[in-house]
C-alpha cells in the first residue's frame, strides 16, 4: 500500500537454504492480485529466491481461508508435499489445518503462550534459526542417488502460465492432464524428497 517493508535479517539467507537443497519455494499472500507485479517487485529488489507466488483472488474478508484452501490443493490434486511453513501467528490454523507438525511450522518473533505448543517460534530469528538448519542438514546428509535440483528460474510458473494465482494454474502447468494430452505417461509426482525431513517453499521457471 505504497510502503517498503523491511526485510527481516537472515530471512533471504533461509530460503535459500532450501532452494539450495533442493525444495520448491512457494510464496503464498492474503493480498489480491492486484498487488502483484507491487509484491513480486519487492521479492526480487531485496533478492529473494525465486519461487511461486499465490494471491488472493481480488480483496476478500477471509485470506487465510483461500491459502489453506489453496495449500490444500497442492496436497490433494498436485501431490506435492509440504514439509515447512512459515509465517506469523495468524498463519498457525493455516498450516495446522493441512496437518503440518507444530515442529515443522516456523512462526518469527515473540513468542505466544497459547500457540506454544502448535508451532516452533524464531524468537532468535533467522539468523539464529539458518544455523539450526545447517546443523541439522549435515547431521542427515542422505546417503544413495543425489537429490533432484530444481532449475533456476523466475517469480512463477513454467511458460506460458502467468503468476500462479489459482490452484488451477498450477494443476494445468504441472498436472498429469498436460502428460496425457503429449500422449506420453503421467510425470511422477512433483513434490519434496521424501526422505528428508521437511514449504515449503516451491521454486518454479519461466519468465514474465
Amino acid at each position: 500500500m505504497g510502503s517498503d517493508p523491511k526485510v527481516r535479517a537472515g530471512a533471504v539467507d533461509v530460503v535459500r537454504h532450501w532452494q539450495d537443497s533442493g525444495y520448491m519455494i512457494i510464496y503464498v499472500t492474503g493480498r489480491p492480485d492486484m498487488q502483484k507485479h507491487r509484491v513480486v517487485a519487492w521479492l526480487s529488489q531485496h533478492n529473494f529466491p525465486h519461487g511461486a507466488v499465490s494471491f488472493c483472488d481480488g480483496l476478500t474478508h477471509d485470506p487465510l481461508r483461500q491459502k489453506a484452501a489453496f495449500l490444500q490443493s497442492l496436497r490433494t490434486e498436485a501431490e506435492i508435499t509440504i514439509v515447512a511453513g512459515y509465517g506469523s501467528t495468524k498463519d498457525v490454523s493455516v498450516y495446522s489445518s493441512l496437518g503440518l507438525a507444530p515442529a515443522h511450522i516456523y512462526i518469527v518473533g515473540r513468542a505466544v503462550k497459547k500457540f506454544h505448543n502448535q508451532c516452533q517460534f524464531l524468537s532468535e530469528g533467522y539468523v539464529a534459526h539458518l544455523a539450526q538448519l545447517e546443523a541439522a542438514a549435515l547431521a542427515h546428509s542422505p546417503k544413495g542417488p543425489p537429490r533432484p535440483v530444481l532449475g533456476k528460474g523466475t517469480y512463477g510458473c513454467p511458460a506460458p502460465v502467468d503468476f500462479l494465482r489459482k490452484q488451477s494454474q498450477l494443476l494445468r502447468s504441472r498436472g498429469s492432464s498436460q502428460a496425457e494430452r503429449d500422449g506420453g505417461p503421467p510425470p511422477a509426482p512433483t513434490g519434496l524428497p521424501r526422505a528428508k525431513p521437511r514449504s515449503v517453499s516451491l521454486k518454479l521457471e519461466g519468465e514474465e
